[in-house]
Parts: C-alpha cells; sequence; structure tokens
C-alpha cells in the first residue's frame, strides 16, 4: 500500500530527512515519523508550504518531470510596489540564469494574513511591501526568488500553496494544515494520484 503525505513545511526545514554537514537548518525527520516517505520535488529551507511526501518512486518521478507541467502555485511577499509592468513580465517569461522561464500566471493580492514566521521578516520602515500570486510550471533553482529579482521585487517571504495533478479535480493544497503538520492523503486524492501512473496517461 502506497503511502502518500501532504506536508505544510515551515520555515528552516531542508526537504530532506538527513542534516547536511555544518548546515544550520533543520530536516524533516523533527516533523514526520513515517518510513520510507521522500519529498517529490522540493523547498528551499528558507521558503514554506506544501510538500508531497511518497513511498512510491515512480510517483515522485511524475510530480517532478518538467515534461508534465504541473502547475504550482505560491504566495510571495516582495519588497517594493508590484506594478502592471512587472506582471506582464512574469506572465510572459524573464531571464533566470541565461535561460528565459516559461510563461506564468501572476496577479498582485490582498496581504493574505498568514500567521507570522519564526523568525519573523525583518521589515524596512521605508520600504513598501506587497503580496503577488505566482504559479509556474518548471521547478528551477530558486525560481521564484530569481523572478521577482528580475522584475525588481526581492522576494521577502515565500510560501506553496497548492500543486495541480492536472486532472481536472481541484489541487492539492494547505488547507486545514498549519506550519508543521502533516497528512495523509484522503482516499480519493490517493485515487487521483494512482490514475496518473496508469499506462497511456499523458
Amino acid at each position: 500500500m502506497t503511502t502518500t503525505l501532504l506536508l505544510h513545511k515551515p520555515y528552516g526545514m531542508l526537504s530532506q530527512f538527513r542534516p547536511e554537514p555544518g548546515s544550520p537548518w533543520g530536516t524533516l525527520a523533527e516533523l514526520i515519523d513515517q518510513p520510507g516517505v521522500y519529498a517529490a520535488g522540493r523547498l528551499d529551507a528558507d521558503s514554506e508550504g506544501l510538500l508531497v511526501l511518497t513511498d512510491e518512486g515512480r510517483l515522485q518521478a511524475r510530480l517532478t518531470d518538467p515534461a508534465r507541467g504541473h502547475w504550482r502555485r505560491y504566495l510571495v511577499q516582495v519588497e517594493g510596489v508590484i506594478t502592471a509592468a512587472a506582471l506582464d513580465n512574469l506572465r510572459q517569461g524573464v531571464i533566470v540564469q541565461g535561460r528565459c522561464t516559461l510563461p506564468a500566471r501572476a496577479r498582485a493580492v490582498a496581504d493574505p494574513a498568514l500567521a507570522e514566521r519564526d523568525p519573523p521578516i525583518r521589515h524596512r520602515l521605508q520600504v513598501p511591501t506587497d503580496w503577488l500570486e505566482l504559479e509556474l510550471r518548471e521547478g528551477r533553482n530558486r525560481q521564484v526568488r530569481r523572478m521577482t529579482a528580475a522584475v525588481g521585487l526581492p522576494t521577502l517571504r515565500l510560501l506553496r500553496t497548492a500543486i495541480d495533478l492536472m486532472d481536472g479535480g481541484p489541487p492539492l493544497d494547505l488547507v486545514g494544515l498549519a506550519p508543521g503538520a502533516w497528512r495523509a492523503v484522503s482516499p480519493l486524492e490517493q485515487q487521483r494520484l494512482a490514475a496518473l501512473l496508469r499506462p497511456g496517461r499523458p
């Protein structure tokens, strides 16, 4: 029986179970005691939000395959004021490490009133901040941070809120999960994930 979990990864945790020598970051072993599961994809230690963990290697590969293009949704607090031009640039693609990013979905959103991060975001009194919802179909190294920096909006806080299974159903999301909390996927979610692995599935 496949084990698949949804975790709200908090700030300061690596997306792995083994510590890195000399690293100040914690690991998932401090939160999860289910043997044999590993993250399908990753979030940087200084990012927060949804991680899918599974003991099914084929599912890990399916969810992280760039050719499949699963949309991933992020809430991003940025330093500065979001402009229409910045949103257009993010949607069309920006140059990151010498290559243009794929077209994205981007919109300005109201402050989502998230729980305070530990440690809290460092604010500069004379510099405004805004919130952005960004959806990507690729997962290059520190891509969200590099994209917002490319349009003059440095990222202050980054939270992945959802992963779309691209099957017509609702995305997997963080609803009901506080930072550090996890749950097993529901029977329906498990069925949908299993369906991704059927032969001939696009």
